[in-house]
Formats: C-alpha cells, structure tokens, sequence
C-alpha cells in the first residue's frame, strides 16, 4: 500500500482514450519509464494505437521487449538497479523502484542484511552478468531471498527469461497504476477472514484478529481489527495490493470472546488465543481464512 502511494504521487494518472490520441513524443514520455530507463519500449507500442484496453498495451509494450535481440534485452535488464544495494540507500534510483524498494524496507536494511544482500547481487551478478530482478510488490522479503538463492543455480538462459518475465509482472503493476481504463490486468489479491461460534451457532462478534507477517527476516504486526455482527472485519485484511508472498499469522482471541458470552466458566480458559500459521502463494488470488471455535476446539481450512 506504502509503495502503491508513493508511486501514484510520482505519476500523472491518464486515461487509456487521452494516451490513444497523445502525439508520439507525449505518449512516450508518459509510459517512457514504465519500462526502466527503455523508453524505446514505449516508441515500439505508440505505433500500434488505438489500444482497446490496458492490457492491450501492456502486451504490445512487452512484445517490444521480447521481439528485441538477446543483446538488446540483456541491455535491457542491466539497466535495473540491484536489490537492497548502495544505490537504494543513497535513493538513486528512478521513483517507480525507489517506491517499490521502500514499501519493502530494502532501503533501510541493517548492517547484516545489507552485507547479505551485497553478497547475494555480486554471486548473481558474477554467474549472470546482470542484475537480481523480481517483482518486489509481490514478496515478503523473506520470499526474495529464497528466490534469489535459487534462481542463482539456473542457466544463464533460463534466467535471462526468468528476468524478463519479473519484468512483465513489475511493469504491468506499474502501468496499472499510471493508466485508468478498460480490461485492467488484475494485478490485487485479497486477504478475508470469518470467525463462527459453533457453540451457540452464530457469527462471533468482537473477536480481536491480529495479522502478522512470519519469517526469518522479518516478524512484525500488519494489522488488527475486530469481527462485526456477522463475525466478519468491516474490511478485508488486505485488499487493493498484491498479496506478498511468504508467510502469516492470523491470531484469534477467541478465549476473551467466550468469557464475555459467558461461555468460559474455567478460571483460564482452554483455548485463549488461537494461532492459524499460513503461506501465501498466490499474489493475486483471494485468500479467506476462517475460523469455527468452542471454548475446547477450532477448525480452519481456506475457503471461498
């Protein structure tokens, strides 16, 4: 959301139909940096107007980028910047990866996961001649670094097309951001949660739900809230965004919910807070965790 903010304040939002009548030049130095520091990305699609929707130009933009030969794309690719790098910490960069990095925090990284980050991009860099690239919008950062130990293995060929396609998923957020009309790529995922009483059969209400990222490199809080009359939050845990994949917590205090409907007659209740561990594959898709509880047990599962 953080990054999502920042870069709709770098960018002058337009419509499909204004940028279908720019003169070519305009047009290029609306979308130019859409594609990192390649405006002749955007001068291959001007050519190609009227696009019917958003995805349209987004496909054409990419097929500039896939139709070019090799040399031209690992030009291409070389051009980003490397990730948790001197470059973001000196905020070098253009606004589209600045906001990117910052919503992750890779701007701001500690004196040891700078040092491991640096020793990841020169091993990368060494075996593939350019730079580390992933959607970051769409990772914790725990899931980065997983990712960036593995794809160091690959063949230079495989990774240069495993680049590309990161490429295909950053800019498509990008685009969407900067450019409103129709057929949009879905590019948000949404997270939802329900909590049932299956003593008294009804929706639990006011039961406090805490969200937490879990990891390795990161274990924080994102957010709480309450359940309402139906036992669902007022809002989707996370909506509006891509979903980050890695790992959460949902934590359900269910054991104040039964003391308060009477329900706990124990001194201390059997179950108090009940913690559902979850992974999140998916960037776009919707995620909805529900509970059913008594005071004594539960049942989750992914629903609809």
């Amino acid at each position: 959301m953080v990054a999502g903010a920042r870069l709709r304040t770098a960018m002058t939002r337009l419509t499909l139909d204004q940028l279908n009548a720019l003169p070519p030049a305009d047009f290029v130095a609306a979308l130019g940096e859409v594609f990192e520091h390649a405006p002749w990305v955007a001068e291959a699609a001007a050519a190609q107007r009227p696009f019917a929707t958003v995805a349209a130009l987004h496909a054409a933009m990419l097929q500039a980028v896939q139709a070019a030969p090799r040399e031209t794309q690992l030009g291409f690719v070389r051009g980003h910047p490397e990730l948790g790098s001197k470059v973001a910490r000196a905020g070098a960069l253009t606004d589209a990866s600045q906001a990117e990095q910052g919503g992750l925090g890779l701007d701001r990284l500690s004196e040891a996961e700078f040092a491991r980050f640096a020793r990841l991009n020169a091993a990368y860099r060494a075996r593939f001649g350019f730079p580390f690239i992933i959607c970051v919008r769409r990772h914790t950062r725990d899931s980065i670094l997983e990712r960036f130990e593995r794809r160091t293995h690959n063949d230079p060929q495989a990774e240069l097309a495993a680049a590309l396609a990161e490429i295909g998923l950053i800019t498509r957020l990008r685009l969407v951001t900067l450019v409103d009309g129709p057929g949009a790529p879905k590019t948000d995922g949404r997270l939802s949660t329900h909590v049932l009483d299956t003593l008294h059969g009804r929706p639990a209400a006011g039961v406090r739900v805490e969200l937490a990222e879990i990891g390795v490199s990161a274990r924080g809080l994102l957010g709480d809230a309450v359940t309402d009359a139906d036992g669902r939050t007022e809002a989707p845990l996370i909506a509006g965004a891509p979903l980050r994949i890695g790992r959460y917590e949902l934590a359900f205090h269910i054991g104040a919910y039964f003391a308060a409907a009477g329900a706990a007659s124990a001194e201390a209740p059997f179950l108090d807070v009940v913690p559902v561990r979850f992974a999140i594959a998916e960037a776009e898709g919707h995620y909805h965790v529900p509970l059913l509880a008594t005071p004594w047990s539960y049942t989750t599962y992914r629903g609809n």
